[in-house]
């Protein structure tokens, strides 16, 4: 059989509690390599699933505030415009931004530290799994 198993969306799964997805998918009817979109195969509900589960990741992630998130929007906003017109502008304002994020990601990272915050708890408040968690804290606290 091609493809990861049986049933698509796994984590779909994992997220709801262990509940297995609505739509099995029937990876036997798959030529080899062939790619979904290519494949006379309905999607729609493997696809549902995937955003059910989107949506359940991101109202467990821990909420910005709105003030952080129109200020992150219009950095975005800003940065796009200077990557056109002024790219060693945007490049250098990339620079110091990725210093600010190293040092607050790492004040962060020991305060979790010094806190005792469960691994668990940190992954879903990233909104992302316990192994992506555990390599973004690795990085930033070392």
């Amino acid at each position: 059989m091609g493809g990861p198993g049986p049933w698509c969306c796994g984590a779909a799964a994992r997220a709801a509690g262990g509940a297995r997805p609505s739509t099995p998918l029937d990876w036997a009817r798959l030529a080899g390599d062939q790619p979904l979109y290519e494949a006379d195969v309905d999607l729609s509900g493997p696809i549902g699933d995937y955003e059910a589960h989107l949506s359940v990741t991101r109202d467990a992630a821990v909420q910005l505030p709105a003030e952080l998130t129109v200020l992150l929007a219009d950095l975005v906003r800003q940065l796009d415009v200077l990557a056109v017109e002024e790219p060693l502008v945007a490049l250098k304002a990339l620079a110091d931004l990725r210093y600010l994020i190293a040092q607050t990601g790492r004040d962060a990272a020991y305060e979790l530290t010094a806190l005792h915050v469960p691994l668990k708890d940190v992954a879903t408040a990233l909104g992302t799994s316990e192994t992506a968690a555990r390599t973004y804290l690795n990085c930033l606290h070392p």
